[in-house]
């Protein structure tokens, strides 16, 4: 067993810890911080920046965690695996913790939360895994795996409590950083784009083979568009210092390069910049709703993936706007359905319909309230009360 080296080996471990990527030690140090305030606790786990800073021990970065692609996970599995193999043997024998803290990647973490719980460690997850998206049997897993789950979606609980599993809406806490009003001409100016005429974001993904499948029919899309607005203009946001960026450039079709925006990072200002978005399903379609932006969904990927995860589905849709408001509020348009022709009748409706603009704005700012807690001061006091048994 790996005998990891302890910031104050006499103390008992309070608290233990794993986050994945830089989202998940941004969320769990918003719990944390919040726990610490009232007592000092002995803290150790996989931890980023964020956490380290907060007086988490780390017995291994989180980026260590962040592993993408069924590739890169077979490559990296020995590795992961003997990482919780003596992560296990560490807080089951060595440091037990009065309660143990999985902040998302429920691919490692809920195992781990399992032995745990299995060896008497209380355990809380926070963020619950998006069952309701596909994959549902995983939900008895998670009943066995965790005492308490910490829910970012109001419908999340729900879900879990007809299972028996006990959890907590602790709201989304990527809320609280989209202000309530959105000020479109402001952002153009800090990107360098004119204030005249329409704008559309097209969002194609933050991985390689997204971008690969999607990026050729949103961009044949925007063909289609100029035939109704010549003078309709793009921009996209590219993760900064990544390859994607020349990606997504080299397929843009010369007759679109001089109407085209390409941006690295600042996604959250392309969209606040935007009249409408065409982006890819996933944790964007959120952030276009907070921004209140007519949007249209879409998603393609490999044939043989599509048929296995087709059906896994606890709900008819995808996008987490129309998840969160329980119907099709804006256009998806998956696989088959993601014809260029069929995107750009969606984004024409989501560009120039007024009443259909002011209604999901309506609905969008709801939600946005609905979505706005103290994330970080509620999942502290549940955890504190998981500590207290």
């Amino acid at each position: 067993m790996t005998k990891y080296p302890s910031s104050s080996p006499s103390a008992q471990v309070d608290l233990a810890i794993a986050v994945g990527e830089a989202s998940g030690d941004w969320i769990g140090a918003l719990a944390i911080e919040h726990l610490i305030q009232n007592q000092p606790l002995q803290m150790e786990g996989i931890a980023g920046p964020k956490l380290r800073e907060l007086g988490v021990n780390p017995l291994h970065g989180s980026e260590e965690l962040s592993v993408r692609g069924y590739v890169e996970v077979i490559r990296h599995l020995p590795r992961l695996l003997k990482m919780r193999k003596n992560l296990i043997e560490h807080w089951s024998t060595v440091r037990r913790p009065k309660v143990f803290v999985g902040v998302d990647a429920p691919d490692f973490t809920l195992n781990l939360e399992l032995a745990l719980r299995e060896s008497g460690v209380p355990t809380v997850h926070l963020v619950c895994p998006s069952i309701w998206a596909w994959r549902m049997e995983r939900i008895h897993k998670i009943k066995a795996a965790c005492s308490h789950v910490l829910c970012i979606f109001p419908f999340e609980p729900e879900i879990l409590a007809k299972e028996g599993i006990s959890a907590t809406y602790i709201g989304h806490p990527m809320a609280a950083l989209v202000p309530e009003i959105i000020d479109q001409n402001a952002h153009r100016a800090k990107l360098n784009l004119q204030n005249e005429g329409q704008l559309l974001a097209v969002l194609p993904g933050s991985r390689g083979a997204e971008v690969k499948h999607i990026g050729p029919a949103f961009l044949h899309a925007a063909v289609e568009l100029l035939k109704h607005k010549p003078n309709l203009r793009f921009v996209t946001p590219m993760p900064p210092a990544s390859e994607l960026l020349a990606l997504f450039k080299a397929m843009i079709p010369l007759e679109l390069l001089d109407r085209w925006t390409l941006v690295e990072g600042k996604s959250h200002e392309c969209m606040a910049a935007a009249d409408a978005v065409m982006l890819a399903s996933g944790t964007a379609t959120l952030e276009a709703m907070m921004y209140r932006k007519p949007m249209v969904i879409a998603y393609k990927m490999p044939w043989l993936s599509y048929q296995m995860m087709k059906g896994k589905g606890y709900m008819p849709y995808v996008g987490l706007p129309n998840i969160l408001l329980n119907e099709f509020a804006v256009p998806e348009l998956l696989q088959d359905e993601a014809t260029p022709q069929a995107l750009a009748k969606a984004a024409l409706f989501q560009l120039d319909n007024d009443a259909n603009r002011q209604r999901l704005e309506n609905l969008f700012a709801e939600q946005h309230q609905r979505l706005l807690k103290p994330s970080g001061e509620i999942a502290g006091s549940v955890i504190q009360q998981v500590i207290n048994g």
